[in-house]
């Protein structure tokens, strides 16, 4: 045999054997996790998430190596594929990372869908020299809320008369100190705009009302003035001590406690740009004249209710803080979110508790798999009941029913009810203040 061919060929073919055996072996794990998430119910995303031009795509995996989640994208028939929907939590980096441009990001899906303010590029709403950036846009996750707070002041330096720094009119208001609305405040410092911070709870937003130890997934970030913000898993606590040394040390002041009522167009404009328009924000105890307005507010608005007799009840609650203060009581969670997951497990690890988790559905397809093992776990050591596929009937001052599947009945005994059925989209403020607001099934 020629000896270049031996030389050459032999270890070619060797590396192709891997190749193709690697490929093969990387394939029936896409392959069997997509199988899993299908027989599990497990098929729609919470929100932001891929779809794949098979046309376009040729199978580099370039879009699962990025995923920070690792399970998300696979490789399936040499085409990339979503093999683990619901596992999903936007961060984009797949499109970033595809160099076919096969890849495109959309929210909601055509069985499930997700209501979204209108903005452009510029993250500007239809009401012009109105911003939205964050959770109500649609961009839960912190790395992805903290740049677009960034990028939306930078917008709003590109306005006219920004920056004039006319005596009673401030040039920002920002609505919501939580990542975004933290994020965006420390661009304004920077950028030496005339800018107020209103936030109608306290510092954190959303992450505020987290259960005490929640574990927040986020992902190395860059803030203006402060320099990188390095944390991939933290805890509720860590990030807000964080968060309070980013406002101490900065100087920033944020106004907590201040929620704000309206936000109106002044119609009489006279003597200012016509280009730049001005606005009123006001809150129970002061009114704001501003040229912009940033919304970094949270999608819960409203929780959620049940509409069920005995909910009004003060047993009743729609977030869970602290898990200690239900030892020794019989304790009911409805939904099947995180929130649901990680509220009943936390509060079936405390002493004495009694605890039932209740979904309406057959599968915890919104959950992260995390939580969804450890409520597996729970229930089959005997700390937590599971009814899947289950409505709440009727709550009482010391019981609580359920009905299940087929219209039976389930009566516990109950001292205390969650309920995590999230929020209600804040429509009502959004349309009284002239943004409009579709619902995605699909959409980029």
């Amino acid at each position: 045999m020629n000896p270049i061919i031996l030389l050459y060929g032999v270890p070619l073919i060797i590396i192709l054997i891997f190749y193709l055996w690697k490929r093969t072996s990387k394939h029936k794990v896409s392959q069997r996790i997509y199988e899993e998430s299908v027989a599990a119910g497990m098929t729609e995303p919470a929100s932001l998430h891929p779809v794949i031009d098979a046309g376009r795509c040729l199978g580099c995996a370039s879009c699962a190596a990025a995923c920070p989640e690792n399970d998300v994208l696979g490789i399936i028939n040499g085409k990339a594929n979503l093999i683990n929907p619901a596992h999903c939590i936007g961060h984009g980096a797949c499109k970033k990372a595809c160099p076919f441009d096969a890849i495109e990001l959309v929210f909601g899906t055509e069985k499930r869908g997700v209501d979204i303010p209108q903005v452009d590029e510029d993250f500007q709403s239809n009401v012009p020299g109105i911003f939205i950036a964050g959770e109500l846009g649609g961009m839960g996750l912190i790395r992805n809320a903290v740049s677009q707070g960034v990028q939306a002041v930078d917008s709003i330096c590109e306005m006219q008369d920004i920056g004039k720094h006319q005596n009673g009119i401030y040039d920002l208001v920002i609505i919501g100190a939580g990542p975004a609305g933290i994020a965006a405040s420390l661009a304004a410092q920077s950028r030496k705009l005339d800018f107020v911070t209103l936030e109608q709870d306290s510092l954190g937003g959303t992450v505020s009302h987290y259960p005490r130890g929640k574990v927040v997934m986020t992902a190395p970030a860059e803030l203006p003035v402060v320099g990188k913000m390095r944390f991939k898993e933290t805890t509720k606590e860590a990030l807000m001590e964080f968060w309070q040394d980013v406002v101490q040390k900065t100087g920033l002041e944020i106004m907590d406690r201040h929620r704000v009522e309206s936000i109106e167009r002044d119609e009489d404009q006279s003597g200012s740009n016509q280009n730049c328009p001005l606005f009123t924000v006001k809150t129970a105890a002061q009114e704001y004249r501003c040229r912009s307005v940033l919304l970094a507010i949270g999608r819960r608005g409203t929780p959620r209710k049940l509409g069920v007799a005995g909910e009004e009840q003060n047993k009743v609650v729609y977030r869970l803080i602290d898990p200690q203060q239900y030892i020794d009581h019989h304790v009911l969670v409805v939904g099947g979110g995180d929130s649901a997951l990680e509220a009943a497990v936390s509060i079936a690890e405390q002493p004495g508790t009694d605890v039932t988790l209740s979904y309406r559905s057959e599968a915890f397809s919104r959950a992260k798999e995390k939580n969804r093992i450890k409520v597996a776990d729970a229930e089959k050591q005997g700390r937590l009941r599971v009814i899947m596929q289950s409505n709440v009937k009727r709550i009482e001052e010391h019981k609580v029913t359920i009905t299940t599947v087929g219209d039976e009945d389930v009566v516990l005994d109950n001292d205390a009810v969650i309920v995590c059925a999230g929020g209600i989209l804040p429509t009502a403020f959004l349309k009284d203040t002239g943004i409009n607001v579709d619902t995605k099934f699909g959409t980029a």
